[in-house]
């Protein structure tokens, strides 16, 4: 019944694509990370056994550069 609720939800909004609760938790622990949520705090909410598990949420971006994080001294 969620997925079904889901799906007319998104369907009203305009959203097209596979809608699912499914695709809302996957958002919520994506963004929830983009945002700097602390992975352990994310792992609890969404009751994983392992962090492991968790971290299949950490996406690179393409504009993403471990570069960007070192200062320039100059």
């Amino acid at each position: 019944m969620v997925f079904h609720i889901v799906k007319n939800a998104a369907k009203r909004a305009g959203i097209e694509g596979n809608a699912s609760p499914h695709w809302l938790r996957h958002s919520h622990a994506s963004h929830s990370l983009d945002r700097g949520a602390p992975i352990h705090l994310l792992q609890k909410t969404l009751g994983h056994s392992s962090v492991a598990i968790t971290e299949m949420y950490l996406h690179a971006r393409p504009t993403d550069s471990s570069g960007l994080y070192l200062q320039d001294d100059e």
